[in-house]
């Protein structure tokens, strides 16, 4: 088993401007915590079921710190002068030398393949890279103090005595502002996106024959799994009277032909920035009078709270404006108990039995990206250029929901856009999909044939 093996191919395949990212994102930390020891782990993939794991997937301030996607890495930032030394602790892969090579499922190459090693790693990311087991000395001792965020690798939560909220907060905080080389990350997983929507356009006619949701939501993974690691999160492939669940990810319905089909999907690349995108249309190509009203009415909230996308507007302005174009539409539609401004009020909020999920949020690594913010610094911060977010008014009228005239029943829309706000306004990174009622009817009758 150990002899006559000719060498593996470990290449790191790296993306370009990767390291080089990670290197400025490890220089703004340390800026943020002169003298401290920083230590963060990637993690590792969660138990499945029995001895099955899910796949791997690197914790997100992990990635914005190295660019490395190794299951079980642990990076230690140690203060040196005015900044930080940054080492990087991996697991060697065991290759024919050593008998994990063929008893160890888990790590041995003769079970999962050729993996890069520490020299292919510290070549790749241009960091020092050291073996697993010298984490301990790595933390040993209490000074300088360690910062670190536990709860994600045990190995490090046993070398650490407390979990650093501050450090958490102060990643997210930092990662709110993208650089050029992120926001290209971005568009790329969003022009993926985009692809992934036209395939499940493209497969309407099987769905509706007997493929339903999950048809479509295959179609649509199995786009993000080619373009990159897969779904930035759980797909919501939502047809028909599912259009209104907010988030419909069982996918296990039928597509009726007269229905409408909500998707809200992202293609999540291997750098694991993810794009998040919603369009609603027509299965047949053509909205109903009582579907057009619907998505008219949110188009006209989106529309208007996109606008409100500029540096130094507030966060929540996007927010308020969408929420009052859609209570001013239900109260004309003699859909509130209540005035527009009664509704709109702290202690009002009637309109929110109809849109009870927020209209925004930010958008990077992680869908719903910095979400360990403090609140001065999310929602009642200022937007500043390099700001990824999205905006997505909707509308939902559920099947049985009584408070609503029967045409409107089971009626669900949402639109979604993924935005970056530039020096003078921002720029709809996911505009190639149409939002208006005949441009989608255009694209749908486009793709479907």
């Amino acid at each position: 088993m150990r002899d006559d093996w000719g060498p593996a191919d470990r290449a790191v395949r790296a993306v370009a401007g990767a390291a080089e990212a990670a290197a400025a994102h490890r220089e703004r930390l340390s800026r943020a915590f002169p003298g401290k020891r920083i230590a963060i782990a990637a993690g590792r993939a969660p138990v499945r079921s029995n001895d099955t794991d899910y796949l791997f997937r690197a914790d997100s301030d992990f990635a914005w710190l190295t660019g490395c996607y190794a299951e079980g890495a642990i990076l230690v930032m140690h203060p040196v002068g005015d900044g930080h030394d940054a080492v990087l602790h991996l697991r060697e892969p065991a290759g024919p030398d050593e008998p994990d090579f063929f008893a160890n499922a888990r790590d041995g190459e003769l079970w999962i393949g050729a993996a890069p090693g520490l020299a292919e790693w510290s070549a790749a990311l241009g960091l020092v890279c050291l073996p697993l087991e010298g984490l301990a000395r790595s933390l040993r001792g209490r000074l300088p103090a360690v910062l670190a965020a536990k709860g994600v690798d045990p190995l490090l939560d046993a070398h650490v005595d407390a979990h650093s909220a501050e450090l958490r907060t102060t990643l997210a905080e930092l990662r709110r502002i993208k650089d050029d080389w992120e926001i290209g990350q971005l568009k790329a997983a969003v022009d993926a996106t985009i692809l992934g929507f036209a395939d499940v356009a493209r497969e309407l006619d099987t769905a509706v024959r007997g493929g339903g949701e999950r048809w479509l939501q295959g179609t649509f993974d199995r786009r993000a799994r080619t373009a990159g690691n897969g779904p930035g999160y759980a797909s919501i492939v939502a047809a028909g009277p599912h259009a209104p669940v907010l988030h419909w990810t069982r996918c296990d319905g039928p597509v009726p032909e007269d229905g409408l089909l909500l998707l809200d999907a992202g293609v999540e690349l291997d750098t694991l920035y993810t794009a998040d995108v919603t369009r609603t249309f027509p299965v047949n190509g053509e909205f109903s009078a009582a579907q057009r009203q619907v998505y008219d009415l949110v188009h006209d909230a989106h529309v208007k709270a996109m606008a409100e996308v500029r540096p130094g507007a507030d966060y929540r302005a996007f927010h308020h404006t969408a929420m009052r174009v859609l209570a001013e539409g239900l109260h004309d539609w003699g859909l509130l108990p209540a005035s527009v401004e009664k509704a709109l009020d702290p202690d009002g909020q009637h309109h929110r039995r109809y849109i009870v999920c927020g209209v925004g949020h930010y958008l990077g690594l992680d869908v719903h990206d910095c979400a360990a913010s403090r609140a001065e610094a999310y929602h009642e911060a200022k937007l500043e250029p390099g700001m990824a977010l999205t905006v997505e008014p909707g509308l939902y009228f559920h099947p049985n929901d009584l408070t609503v005239p029967p045409e409107l029943r089971g009626i669900g829309v949402r639109i979604e856009d993924d935005l970056v706000v530039t020096a003078d306004g921002h720029e709809v990174i996911s505009a190639a999909l149409p939002i208006t009622a005949d441009g989608i009817e255009r694209w749908v009758r486009g793709h479907r044939g």
